[in-house]
């Protein structure tokens, strides 16, 4: 699935989601059963934005233990708006990370401790930095960490690099691996067989949990606002399969 086909589709809307026998099979786990405090998550956002709509929920659980969380934001997400008059690569450079920022805030972490690291790679060339992106991984990764990334078929360019760095480095340095797709909540089908589902869990969010995911998203301004005649990046009915009181992940 290519970028611009994902751009052209109206997305599945939850409506259709709820009725997948697939995702109703998926077994429930509590975020302090798959990340208890004393193991490390290392989550990897290849966009901003992504850290949010992979994880927000079981992120707004890490205020006070940010010691055990490590996040790296890929690229800057530069290039979420090609040919925009009013979304420059220079202008979204400097505001999306803003967003983050904002967005991490809203989920209670303490940036003062946390350890982000942003690598500044291009938006829409990780493909190209997937040996980098390895080597980084390799050298941080410690057995037994749980490793958070975007699925590797997830159906954009970034995304699927970042799931393959990811999927080579938890295999060679003993740590869990969790893939959480995003984009397939918009072009997938409700019982798709191009998703793992006997590798499906829901991660269940409670209600302030799933408040602070929703408040973390709508820091992230320009992804949510109309460009001109353009939809919003991130589409309502998009959103909405991203905002319900659990985060499908494939372990």
């Amino acid at each position: 699935m290519s970028e611009n086909l994902i751009q052209a589709s109206s997305g599945t809307p939850w409506h259709d989601w709820q009725h997948s026998a697939h995702l109703a099979r998926a077994t429930w786990l509590d975020p302090d059963q798959l990340c208890p405090p004393g193991r490390r998550l290392v989550v990897v956002a290849p966009h901003p934005d992504d850290e949010i709509l992979m994880a927000g929920g079981l992120l707004a659980g890490f205020s006070g233990r940010e010691q055990d969380l490590v996040l790296i934001s890929a690229t800057d997400g530069e290039g979420s708006h090609p040919g925009s008059q009013n979304w420059s690569e220079h202008r979204l450079r400097r505001q999306r990370p803003l967003e983050s920022r904002h967005a991490l805030h809203q989920l209670d972490l303490n940036l003062a401790r946390l350890d982000w690291r942003r690598l500044n790679l291009k938006d829409g060339g990780l493909p190209r930095d997937e040996a980098f992106l390895l080597n980084h991984l390799n050298q941080l990764l410690q057995p037994d960490d749980l490793l958070l990334c975007t699925w590797r078929e997830d159906g954009h360019c970034d995304h699927e690099a970042v799931g393959r760095a990811c999927a080579q480095a938890a295999l060679a340095r003993k740590a869990q691996l969790a893939e959480a797709p995003v984009w397939a909540w918009h072009w997938a089908t409700p019982d798709d067989p191009r998703l793992p589902w006997a590798r499906a869990h829901r991660v269940q969010l409670d209600d302030t949990r799933l408040a602070r995911k929703r408040q973390a998203l709508s820091a992230h301004v320009s992804q949510l606002q109309a460009d001109g005649d353009r939809p919003p990046v991130l589409p309502e009915r998009f959103q909405e399969c991203l905002l319900q009181p659990f985060e499908l992940l494939f372990l």
